[in-house]
């Protein structure tokens, strides 16, 4: 750990003047990046489709830059996007390392996920895409329900990551290389511009490397994002983007407890086998046309074709044996996973006026088509005695993946999905608007089962043939009574699938979606010319028709039963200071719980659902002590945790500290160091089963040259 002295020697530069105010006139010409977290008054993409500013949004919205992201050393999207305010972690192998609890509910099926406003379909609960915030411009994060803007699955919120565009106006190129800790590395870059009149372009691509810091924890990762813009006159922009993503990640299925506790001696073990596979493929095809007519309408549309290939093969499950003192290993799991979405998303806004009033109305649609094929090992022959046996906790000799015909075709489904939509914005006064939305949304799933003879061929069956439909809405006002002040609320209702949608399950069948609705207040208020931005929201949701096994039943049967909920306080402030300070702070206090909740004859009244914190907290401080030299300190808090319904098994809470500098070589080159971990904490970020934590990031050191022109 490093001590008290040490600290303060980092930390010292932010205290320290070392230039004059001339040269401070020149700031605007230094390459020090990642001073604004974002802007009350530009128009969001998420928490309306009408474009409104956060000031202006009855609901809980927040922009978090993508030049502060890679400022701060963010590695990845689930990295950055739980520094924004409520958000943490539940990310794990098995979801493709991108799940994310907001507001009491936890993981992809409530916590939607979208790329450039169009909503990715999680696969078996996993969705792999996007990861790398080098080719991010910003993300946008919706807390609370979003189904009446984008369907079913984000009663706990919706996080859209919004990629990088061509810049009309001028050529801009902006590289970065570095290296540290376990031998990680990067090389990215980037650049775009103009062509002509008509033409502007947009180029991104980055390529990163580590040992990891676990045994055998190697991993590397490539994205590359290209888009062509095309205006044809001021009123029609054409754009045609491709963004693709091959991920092998850490194969790292966590640590087990040995006797309820994290063991020195084997926190930096790996029990995966020795030739364990992991990779994550993902390609996005995207047209989108932009046409205004008039100044009064706006017609948007976005035609896309998104694949997905995945691939598992693992021993994933490992427990502390306290009988024999040693590691039980078992489960071996080979999964493929195939994935095809198109669709098409259209809208139309009209601005008029009513008797002095005015109004926007949106109206629009989208649908897609998803297959999912789903293939697994599961039926292999069990492994032979002795196979995976139990190993010493320390010292194991790793093995080898058993199977013993390969990975071969289970089920597939088809799912055929199309939603319309509609948000109206009424201004009543300079002070007071109001806002209502609306969406239905409809979706057919076929799933098709595999059996096999002995000789090993397919016969395939339509087994299950489910159609869902929902309709929720949103009511909200805005009461300003300054342009910097908003005082908000709103009611909403949401939908979540039991599961995933496109791989509903056949012993689904029988049921609906589950529902849930909220109702919140808040106030939203920027101050000292845009340079501070404060907010405060309290809000209640409840979700019902869970999914619970029936007391007694043999089968064991399922049924709907029971409601959980989720009330809470968020609070956040932004603050750039004369004289370089900046401060960004946020923090979240709520209690989640199974209200009524019966299963298998156990009640779990009023316990808390699992993966869920009940208090997180950021805070970044910044001081640029110069015009070419920045310093940054971050504390990421999160609270405990459980990993079971029965709150049997309690993860506690943790917090790391993050820093680093930058100093600009020049106006156009800057050195960075970065500290992650600062005190070498050993914390838990989510759980895969009840005893088996994966383990953060140890302290580690990175340092990179960046370059913009």
């Amino acid at each position: 750990m490093l001590s008290s002295t040490a600290l303060a020697a980092l930390l010292l530069p932010a205290f320290a003047h070392a230039e004059d105010a001339s040269e401070a006139a020149d700031k605007s010409d230094i390459l020090v990046l990642g001073t604004r977290t974002g802007d009350a008054n530009a128009p969001t993409q998420t928490g309306s489709r009408l474009g409104l500013t956060i000031l202006e949004t009855p609901a809980s919205v927040e922009t978090l830059s993508g030049d502060v992201i890679r400022a701060r050393g963010d590695l990845s999207i689930v990295d950055a996007v739980t520094r924004a305010t409520g958000i943490s972690s539940v990310a794990n192998p098995g979801n493709g390392g991108t799940g994310l609890a907001a507001r009491g509910f936890s993981g992809p099926g409530s916590v939607m996920q979208l790329y450039d406003g169009v909503r990715l379909y999680p696969g078996a609960g996993t969705v792999t895409f996007p990861t790398d915030p080098w080719t991010v411009d910003r993300i946008e994060v919706l807390r609370g329900p979003a189904s009446v803007l984008y369907g079913q699955g984000a009663i706990g919120g919706a996080v859209n990551v919004i990629s990088k565009k061509p810049n009309t106006t001028r050529t801009e190129f902006e590289a970065e290389a570095g290296f540290g800790s376990q031998n990680s590395w990067r090389i990215a870059a980037g650049v775009g511009g103009p062509v002509n009149e008509l033409t502007a372009y947009r180029f991104d691509i980055s390529r990163t490397q580590s040992d990891g810091w676990v045994d055998r924890g190697n991993s590397k990762g490539l994205a590359i994002s290209g888009s062509v813009q095309l205006r044809p006159s001021d009123r029609l922009t054409i754009t045609l983007s491709d963004d693709y993503s091959d991920q092998e990640p850490m194969l790292y299925f966590g640590t087990p407890l040995i006797n309820g506790r994290i063991d020195d001696r084997n926190k930096r073990r790996n029990y995966n086998v020795t030739d364990a596979l992991m990779r994550f493929k993902d390609n996005r095809t995207t047209i989108r046309v932009e046409w205004t007519p008039s100044d009064s309408i706006s017609v948007r549309n976005t035609a896309y074709r998104l694949t997905t290939h995945r691939k598992w093969r693992n021993l994933e499950s490992y427990f502390w044996n306290g009988a024999t003192g040693k590691i039980d290993r078992f489960d071996f799991f080979g999964i493929d996973h195939d994935q095809t979405q198109i669709g098409n998303q259209a809208d139309v806004t009209i601005r008029s006026e009513w008797g002095g009033l005015k109004n926007e109305v949106l109206v629009g649609f989208d649908v897609n088509a998803i297959s999912f094929r789903h293939a697994n090992d599961f039926d292999s022959d069990p492994a032979p005695a002795g196979f995976a046996d139990p190993v010493d906790p320390f010292v194991f000799d790793p093995g080898l993946y058993y199977n013993t015909f390969g990975v071969r075709p289970q089920h597939r489904s088809r799912t055929r999905q199309y939603s319309f939509f509609a948000e109206d914005r009424l201004t009543l006064s300079d002070q007071l608007s109001v806002s209502v939305g609306i969406n239905y949304d409809h979706a057919n799933v076929k799933r098709y089962v595999n059996s096999y003879d002995t000789a090993g061929v397919a016969t395939e069956t339509l087994r299950l043939d489910k159609t869902l439909h929902n309709v929720t809405w949103r009511v909200g006002a805005v009461y300003q009574p300054s342009p910097a002040l908003s005082l908000y609320g709103q009611y909403a209702t949401a939908v979540d699938p039991l599961g995933s949608l496109i791989t509903f399950s056949i012993g689904q069948a029988a049921f609906k979606n589950t529902t849930g609705d909220q109702i919140e207040a808040g106030i939203k208020a920027s101050f000292l010319g845009g340079r501070g931005l404060a907010t405060f929201a309290a809000y209640r949701i409840v979700k019902k028709n869970l999914l619970a096994t029936v007391p007694g039943s043999l089968p064991p049967r399922q049924d709907q039963v029971g409601q959980r909920s989720a009330k809470g306080l968020e609070a956040s402030l932004t603050l750039d200071l004369p004289g370089g300070f900046g401060i960004d702070a946020n923090g979240t206090i709520l209690d989640a719980r199974f209200d009524e909740f019966l299963s298998g004859g156990t009640s779990y009244n009023g316990k808390t659902p699992p993966g869920v914190p009940e208090t997180t907290a950021n805070l970044w401080l910044r001081y640029d002590v110069t015009p070419r030299f920045q310093t940054r300190l971050g504390l990421r808090y999160v609270g405990k945790t459980y990993s079971d319904n029965a709150n049997q098994f309690r993860v506690p809470g943790y917090a790391v500290v993050d820093g680093g500098v930058s100093f600009a070589v020049t106006k156009n080159v800057a050195a960075n160091l970065r500290v992650y971990n600062l005190f070498d904490k050993d914390y838990a970020t989510t759980t895969y089963n009840d005893e088996q934590w994966l383990l953060g990031r140890p302290r580690s050191i990175d340092f990179s040259i960046s370059a913009r022109y």
